[in-house]
């Protein structure tokens, strides 16, 4: 598998058919040029050094040095090897809550940045455990399968919005469901859960769902965004209203998510300020059982744009060759 580390570069490519149709304009201008000073046979006796088609080869070998140069600094890699590595650890998979209440600014700034904050700074703590996410609002999907790719998890991340579901509502039954499914066949003591949401849950029976989870070997743990007292959402620079214009505010509703948690064996932590509450449950998860998991990989990518850069030089030279021997030999002969 070939990959370029600077692919940018490639477009410089599409300059090698102009440099064949600059050539043939040279050469079109050249003739006329010479039809005027005379017979064109006579023109050439007297001009034995030059020869169209030597033009020619040194066009197509000026234009296979360029491609081969512009290849080069584009960086091919190709991938060493496939290594198998084993690891130990657990198998997290974390349920974001991304409906519109987590757009509510009782964190800085506010409950979904804040929590994809808390998610991205647990992911530099972990060290062979495997990490996955699943988002949801009305609807729950894997945003990341279960992965020790800490980089990838991050990247996929920092793309989570509001509107990467359009179903709108609080399915935590769903999410949690969506990911009990996720996990690899690998693992069967050190299985954990973490949902992350405001708890108002109106869509499914997320005890349930919690209970099913515990029955498969994952432990179901709880964090509570937001206050009791409620946040109002702010949508597009104003407050979001309901059908008769009040404004909504978004609860905490820390009860049911106790509940949850109770039912899946875990636990409950609410989300503060400066502790958001994953480093105590990720704590807790280490008291697993590790599993050792097998993961097959690319190792390293070896580089290869010297070779690339050596051919476009013997063209090169090889170019410069030609034009420097009929020089001589033109010289010679007289």
């Amino acid at each position: 598998m070939i990959i370029f580390a600077k692919p940018y570069f490639l477009f410089l490519l599409l300059l090698i058919p102009l440099f064949f149709i600059l050539v043939w304009l040279l050469m079109s201008v050249r003739k006329r040029r010479l039809r005027r000073m005379g017979d064109e046979e006579l023109v050439r006796q007297l001009m034995p050094s030059w020869s169209r088609s030597k033009v020619w080869v040194r066009t197509v070998l000026y234009s296979l040095a360029f491609l081969f140069f512009v290849i080069g600094l584009s960086r091919p890699q190709i991938g060493a090897k496939l290594t198998e590595h084993k690891t130990k650890g657990a198998e997290i998979m974390i349920a974001l809550d991304v409906s519109n209440s987590m757009l509510a600014q009782d964190y800085s700034p506010n409950r979904l940045e804040r929590a994809k904050l808390a998610i991205s700074r647990i992911a530099d703590r972990l060290q062979g455990d495997r990490i996955g996410l699943v988002i949801f609002a009305g609807t729950s999907f894997v945003q990341l399968p279960i992965t020790t790719d800490y980089v990838s998890a991050k990247m996929f991340l920092n793309s989570i919005s509001t509107s990467s579901i359009p179903v709108q509502g609080t399915a935590i039954g769903d999410a949690i469901g969506t990911a009990a499914k996720s996990f690899s066949a690998q693992s069967e003591k050190s299985r954990a859960i973490i949902v992350i949401t405001d708890g108002e849950n109106h869509e499914d029976d997320a005890v349930a769902a919690a209970m099913t989870a515990a029955e498969a070997g994952a432990k179901v743990y709880t964090i509570g965004v937001g206050s009791p007292e409620g946040q109002p959402i702010p949508v597009d620079g104003d407050l979001l209203k309901d059908k008769d214009g009040n404004i909504v505010v978004t609860k905490l509703d820390e009860e049911s998510l106790i509940e949850i948690a109770e039912a899946g064996g875990g636990a409950y932590v609410h989300a503060g300020n400066d502790e958001f509450g994953l480093n105590p449950i990720i704590d807790d998860i280490r008291k697993m059982d590790d599993e050792q998991y097998n993961s097959v990989i690319f190792e390293e990518y070896d580089e290869q744009f010297m070779y690339f850069l050596a051919i476009a030089l013997a063209f090169f030279v090889l170019e410069m060759l030609i034009g420097e021997r009929k020089s001589r030999r033109h010289l010679f002969e007289k």
